[in-house]
């Protein structure tokens, strides 16, 4: 059994005595509003912060990404990447205010992703507490433009543009403890968009209902055949119309997701709904598109890989109980390139991507120990044997 396994019960107990920093930290960060486009202001604090911390560059990539780095002791490591994406999915004209309370911290995106924001800003600190050394350098990155019609842009360009190999890589989220994503699906994520002209002419005499025309969407979709295997899925996800109970709706849109471990299986329901979304539009005489906000392929580490099976040992040092499914976070962009890599959730909370969202604070510091101990496992070259 590695050394740093028999550490981390120890860890935690560390993690404990710095809770105020670690706190501290979140609540400055979750308090600025970061909703995708428009997270500069929680970058520049971000940077402020990290230049506070014992790192040997703050800087910016350029995308606005900001980075920190801790050089390593060997120069002839490759770097290992930490992650965590600075966006959130509200405006900013929610409510920031976080309330913190003895055992929980309530407040909009605290979840979503200010604490894994903020655990990345704690990073440097913590090491040198803990009087931890790696190999390999550590490159802290707050990226940016992640989520929605960001579409991982920017980890998508930090990586298009890093000139060296990444050794590995580990991809923080506020939650759940446990989660432990090691592959994802291949993705397309889009928005058939109604829009119906009063004006127009037309061959009937009656004006179409844009919400009348997206349930037909919705209908001749449910009639597509998915096959069992390779596994695939339509999700609608949200739909939204009108003005008023007593008016016609002029413009509607229905946003849905197609997801599958098989890349030219998604391609083929996304060109059938292409199909289905012309047909109607023709049919109707209404202005009808699909419009893709996001993508992913699918990539995947096995179970069998080195650095997962060393994830799930550590959690289960921790008496975690890991779990598995496909994820859109940042991981797929690592994994498509080759880079090995996992994405880990720190504590347990309510109210995802809600405006009262709660975390556990207690958690939190089994969580930190988590990924403070998969970082020392990349170190060890638990990546290094197998790409």
């Amino acid at each position: 059994m590695p050394d740093y396994i028999d550490k981390l019960p120890r860890f935690v107990e560390d993690l404990r005595s710095m809770m105020d920093i670690i706190i501290t930290n979140v609540v400055l960060i979750g308090q600025v509003p970061a909703p995708t486009f428009q997270e500069q202001a929680r970058v520049a604090l971000f940077c402020e912060r990290l230049a506070s911390f014992p790192v040997d560059e703050c800087t910016t990539d350029g995308f606005i990404n900001p980075i920190g780095i801790i050089r390593g002791k060997s120069r002839s490591r490759s770097p290992i990447f930490v992650v965590a994406h600075m966006d959130s999915p509200f405006s900013k004209k929610v409510d920031h205010h976080f309330t913190v309370r003895q055992h929980t911290i309530t407040g909009t995106g605290i979840l979503d992703n200010a604490l894994g924001v903020g655990v990345l800003l704690s990073l440097p600190e913590i090491f040198q507490r803990l009087g931890l050394t790696f190999e390999s350098d550590i490159i802290l990155t707050g990226v940016i433009q992640s989520m929605g019609k960001g579409n991982l842009r920017g980890i998508r360009h930090l990586l298009k543009t890093w000139s060296t190999p990444i050794r590995g890589a580990v991809c923080i989220e506020s939650g759940e403890l446990g989660r432990l994503n090691y592959y994802s699906d291949g993705m397309i994520r889009g928005e058939v968009i109604c829009r119906v002209d009063p004006q127009q002419e037309r061959a009937h005499h009656f004006v179409p209902n844009a919400i009348v025309v997206l349930n037909e969407v919705i209908n001749q979709i449910l009639e597509l055949r998915l096959p069992l295997k390779p596994r695939s899925k339509i999700i609608f996800g949200t739909i939204q119309g009108g003005l008023k109970h007593g008016q016609i709706a002029h413009e509607a849109v229905l946003g849905l997701e197609i997801r599958s471990d098989a890349d030219e299986l998604v391609r083929g329901l996304y060109d059938d709904i292409k199909d289905i979304v012309a047909g109607i539009s023709h049919e109707y005489e209404v202005a009808l598109t699909f419009e893709t906000i996001s993508n992913q392929r699918a990539a995947r580490l096995k179970y069998t890989h080195p650095l997962v099976k060393s994830a799930a040992a550590i959690m289960a040092r921790l008496g975690v109980e890991p779990v598995s499914e496909p994820s859109e976070s940042e991981l797929s962009i690592f994994l498509s390139r080759n880079i090995p890599a996992v994405t880990l959730g720190i504590t347990h909370g309510e109210g995802y991507q809600q405006l009262e969202a709660v975390m556990q604070i207690e958690p939190m510091f089994i969580g930190i120990a988590q990924i403070l101990g998969t970082l020392l496992a990349i170190d060890s070259g638990v990546c290094d044997a197998i790409a």
